[in-house]
């Protein structure tokens, strides 16, 4: 007979497609981003590229306030990103849903939970292709969440557009700076 406390329930994602970024096509309904950045050349490049992803430091880098459950990315692990100032830090709760860290292949994906401004979820995985060229990519799906996310409209998708890019020169800067 076990006792103690039982292990808390996840909070559930606010979209049903969880997983999705794993597979494609990505799901219908919602925009879809994909942005591929060249990082650099080799093993050294795809580790510390990868290290940066999966420990949320490409994301510290980038601008991106970050609390997580977990120093690395692994199913089940809470991350709560934030941009803004002060009172208008805005906190996105989300929720590792896979990771890899595979020879060839490093990254992790979250899924937004109840609160996010969005609904959906986003990719970033770093890998070394068969020439030794390493790119980083972010993938996602989402739809608006909220009601200030559904009034901004198109600006949305071209500020994600934008984030993903910046995200790609961040980490090439880490990746170039810690191998």
């Amino acid at each position: 007979m076990t006792t103690g406390t039982p292990a808390p329930t996840p909070t559930p994602f606010n979209y049903p497609e969880e997983g999705a970024t794993r597979r494609h096509p990505l799901p219908r309904g919602y925009r879809h981003l994909h942005e591929a950045t060249y990082l650099g050349h080799g093993r050294a490049v795809l580790e510390a590229a990868g290290h940066a992803v999966t420990g949320f430091r490409m994301h510290r880098a980038a601008g991106v306030r970050v609390r997580a459950s977990a120093p690395e990315a692994a199913p089940g692990v809470r991350v709560e990103c934030a941009l803004g100032l002060g009172p208008l830090r805005l906190w996105a709760p989300c929720r590792v849903v896979w990771s890899e860290y595979e020879s060839e292949r490093i990254g992790f994906a979250y899924g937004t939970l109840a609160g996010h401004p969005q609904r959906g979820e986003e990719s970033f995985v770093v890998e070394m292709r068969a020439d030794g060229a390493v790119w980083f990519t972010m993938t996602a799906f989402s739809v608006p969440g909220r009601w200030y996310t559904r009034l901004a409209g198109p600006l949305v998708p071209l500020f994600q557009r934008l984030y993903a890019r910046h995200c790609g020169r961040t980490l090439r800067r880490l990746a170039r700076r810690n191998r």
